[in-house]
């Protein structure tokens, strides 16, 4: 499918692709960036075009190789099992795992920062998918510190839980690049854009906006 393609191309160069989950879902969208290109003018594009939570994402299969926990998880550890119990209107449980800072940033909330700890990120997911696991550990452990301001959300399989973060981190994979992904929400004052608000932004900044169906058309995976 040719939007889908053109999202790859895009997350290939290093230009955002907008990703929509479902009308019946959460109805937002992302605005999404490739890790491994990410700079600190792009965390700037984020907060000022995009403007919700900048989140990094990564896949299952590597967060599990690093043993990060997930944030219900030390919740409920902690005794605040029934925080954890309930769910978001829409159904899926978060996928929220730890927020840390590169023990290397100034204050870790500036846009220079918040690349850097990307980057640092980006680099233990590639250690660990060269098969250099107990490097990646010892990296993620002593490099990093918590908790801080850069959000991990951990991307599940598609039965399990199909939501933005997982779709961002599955483009990346089809478009040949490491499970890696920053993204943030589109709002506009007071509420999430629409779609259609959407569609005409990617239109005027030469994007390509792609829906969760598109991307499971393109995978054959059925929601």
């Amino acid at each position: 499918m040719e939007v889908v393609k053109e999202a790859i191309e895009n997350l290939r160069v290093g230009n955002p692709a907008l990703i929509y989950d479902w009308p019946d879902r959460e109805s937002e969208v992302d605005m999404v960036f490739y890790a491994g290109k990410i700079t600190s003018e792009k965390i700037y594009k984020l907060g000022t075009e995009a403007g919700g939570l900048i989140c990094y994402g990564l896949s299952y299969d590597v967060a599990r190789f690093l043993e990060i926990p997930m944030f219900d998880e030390v919740f409920t550890k902690s005794g605040f099992a029934n925080l954890v119990s309930k769910s978001p209107r829409y159904g899926d449980r978060s996928n929220l795992a730890v927020w840390v800072n590169s023990i290397k940033t100034r204050t870790g909330i500036s846009d220079s920062d918040r690349a850097l700890t990307i980057k640092s990120l980006h680099e233990v997911v590639e250690l660990v998918l060269k098969g250099k696991v107990t490097e990646a550990k010892n990296r993620f452990q002593t490099e990093f510190y918590a908790p801080s301001h850069m959000p991990i959300l951990i991307a599940k399989h598609f039965n399990e839980r199909c939501g933005r973060t997982e779709l961002a981190v599955w483009l990346a994979v089809v478009a040949g690049l490491l499970p890696s992904v920053v993204y943030a929400e589109m709002l506009k004052f007071n509420s999430s854009i629409t779609f259609e608000e959407a569609v005409n932004y990617a239109d005027n900044k030469g994007l390509v906006l792609v829906t969760g169906e598109d991307l499971l058309r393109y995978l054959q995976v059925r929601r």
